[in-house]
């Protein structure tokens, strides 16, 4: 797996399974055929009919040992990953690690993402769906695959992407949200990024949702960066990872 030596770093493979470098050489992730006008972060992922972001869970700690068996088989995927202060044999090391512990993002049809999770000689033993709480349970008394919508999808690769350490998951509890307003970030490091202002240690941030799965804080935004999305307002309703 290429890497980058970031805070925060992202491994996106494209459809031709290829992996390079953008957004300034910071993160590997496809290459673009478009590129977002209000970020400048290029964005390989044109929608697909039938085609849906799913979120799979991992066990034993092998989500990139499920990126390279996705990568071979040429599916797009985004595995967040990050850089965290560990002790190793006694000294503090920066450690590469997944942002989510024990999640992968693929883009496939739902026929595809079966066949991985229950039919693939390689990965069906360790990979699993990640199962949306926030629906009924079906007939066979499980909650569904959770799905993220696709431009939720591109606005969490757009804040999960930049190279800050202060970019975090947390808590609903350890933000204190201005209102239920959408805001757009214009500029920074950060631009492009959809969510809203909130208060998280201290400092003004905006927060990313992926609803179900968790919340992603950015780090420090000014007021001079952020303009009110019109007419769109966010539910205050929030879900973490469990």
């Amino acid at each position: 797996m290429q890497k980058a030596m970031t805070n925060t770093l992202s491994n996106v493979n494209d459809r031709e399974g290829r992996s390079e470098p953008s957004c300034g050489g910071l993160v590997p992730v496809a290459s673009s055929e478009t590129e977002n006008s209000q970020s400048g972060v290029s964005l390989d992922y044109v929608r697909k009919e039938g085609y849906q972001w799913f979120v799979l869970r991992t066990t034993y700690n092998r989500s990139e040992q499920a990126y390279e068996a996705f990568v071979d088989d040429h599916v797009q995927t985004y595995l967040p990953m990050r850089y965290a202060l560990k002790l190793v044999n006694g000294k503090k090391k920066r450690v590469l690690e997944p942002f989510l512990s024990n999640l992968i993002f693929i883009y496939v049809t739902p026929q595809q993402a079966e066949a991985y999770v229950s039919r693939s000689p390689e990965l069906s033993s360790f990979l699993r769906y990640y199962r949306n709480r926030l629906l009924p349970r079906g007939f066979d008394d499980k909650h569904p695959p959770l799905v993220i919508r696709f431009a939720d999808m591109m606005n969490f690769i757009r804040v999960t992407s930049v190279d800050n350490v202060h970019v975090r998951l947390i808590h609903p509890d350890q933000c204190h949200y201005k209102s239920g307003d959408r805001v757009r970030i214009i500029d920074g490091e950060f631009k492009g990024v959809v969510g809203r202002v909130a208060r998280v240690a201290g400092q003004q941030r905006v927060v990313v949702e992926l609803s179900g799965l968790c919340l992603v804080a950015t780090a420090y935004v000014p007021s001079a960066f952020i303009e009110r999305v019109e007419g769109k307002a966010i539910d205050n309703r929030s879900n973490v990872l469990k």
